[in-house]
């Protein structure tokens, strides 16, 4: 018998078989149990009060929310100072990552990024055909220079997420204004500012008057952090009127959703939780790593962080792989991360005082059992 015709079936595009999904943070051990999750970067002291309250009473959910987060965006730019005609909106700052590089890049182009750096720049490149370009690290940080050498006549965006994930290092506003002030006028800066907010106010790095000044740079924020509402999915950006119009094109309609732009206006109105939450972070994570640093001898090593985590190196006879499993033993879940190149490192969410001071505990104890 001779063989059936087969049915045809859609193609994708070749770039796009070359992206490799999102990994995000895993909530569960390998046999399902349920632990406490330090591996998203995650709000330990939890949501605002006030945006509890006002996404309970966010309005009639049979209706569609306001196609351009109008309240929200006016808020938004009160707090940061802003045009609010400047601001727009994503479903996390996500969309706009990958916006910004569908708008003004494609196939033949290049997206450069460092390595080390936030694994959604690299689906964000090759999701519009462009070549992803990784320039090297400084000691697991961003180098200007590097990232300089790497621009070519076809580099069409870069991205820098300052603090970086995964590595949580950080580059002062003058390193900023360098890389801009190297990148020619056709090249879009996206400043990814994810963390931004648990950096001291006084160490301000620029990105959102660099925004506000140069018709490239498109500076990002998100709620998924500091402002613990990560399951609203709710991000923002600032740029010159050109750029905010190229991704209001291309966004999703309704992209925020009633109870996103509800708890995000009542979020963003309540700095005093933002404050506390710095206040807690800067402290447990200064008291994380010194107890960390005194285990330099066993080879552990956390890189410097102005993040809400700290990536910790491990290089003696302790694995970072035996101290992920071990933490899950534990009780916790931390991120591992052979994926992104980093096999012998850790990246670990500062919680709350008790939850560091048991995970500190728990790799000084690995540590002296590998003798």
């Amino acid at each position: 018998m001779a063989n059936a015709p087969q049915t045809p079936a859609p193609k994708p595009k070749d770039w796009i078989l070359g992206i490799h999904a999102y990994v995000p943070g895993k909530s569960t051990g390998k046999d399902g149990q349920v632990l406490t999750k330090l591996s998203a970067n995650e709000n330990p002291l939890g949501t605002s009060a006030a945006a509890l309250e006002a996404r309970v009473h966010a309005g009639d959910p049979a209706r569609y929310p306001d196609p351009d987060s109008k309240a929200l965006r006016a808020a938004i730019a009160q707090v940061h100072g802003l045009d609010p005609a400047r601001v727009v909106m994503g479903t996390g700052s996500d969309e706009l990552l990958n916006l910004a590089a569908q708008a003004y890049a494609g196939p033949g182009d290049e997206v450069l990024y460092v390595r080390y750096g936030f694994s959604v720049y690299d689906i964000a490149a090759r999701r519009c055909g462009a070549v992803p370009v990784v320039a090297p690290d400084a000691d697991y940080g961003t180098d200007v220079d590097a990232l300089l050498a790497c621009v070519t006549e076809r580099t069409r965006v870069v991205f820098l997420a300052n603090p970086n994930n995964p590595t949580g290092s950080w580059l002062p506003r003058v390193e900023i204004a360098r890389l801009h002030a190297g990148l020619r006028p056709d090249i879009l800066l996206v400043l990814d500012g994810a963390y931004a907010e648990y950096v001291d106010p006084a160490l301000d790095d620029g990105a959102l008057s660099l925004a506000t000044s140069a018709p490239n740079v498109l500076a990002t924020r998100t709620f998924s952090k500091i402002y613990g509402l990560a399951g609203e999915r709710i991000g923002w950006g600032t740029a010159h009127p050109a750029v905010v119009d190229m991704l209001n094109r291309i966004r999703g309609p309704f992209n925020i959703s009633l109870t996103g732009q509800a708890a995000g206006l009542a979020a963003v109105q309540d700095q005093a939780f933002v404050e506390a939450s710095r206040s807690h972070n800067a402290q447990e994570r200064a008291r994380f790593v010194e107890k960390l640093e005194a285990l330099g001898n066993h080879g552990v090593r956390p890189l410097p962080s102005q993040a809400n985590f700290v990536l910790i190196l491990f290089e003696g006879k302790v694995t970072a792989e035996d101290v992920y499993t071990g933490l899950m033993d534990h009780g916790y879940i931390t991120r591992w991360l052979p994926g992104q190149g980093l096999p012998q490192a850790l990246r670990i969410t500062i919680g709350t005082a008790e939850q560091m001071d048991e995970i500190a505990a728990a790799i000084r104890t690995m540590c002296e059992a590998a003798k």
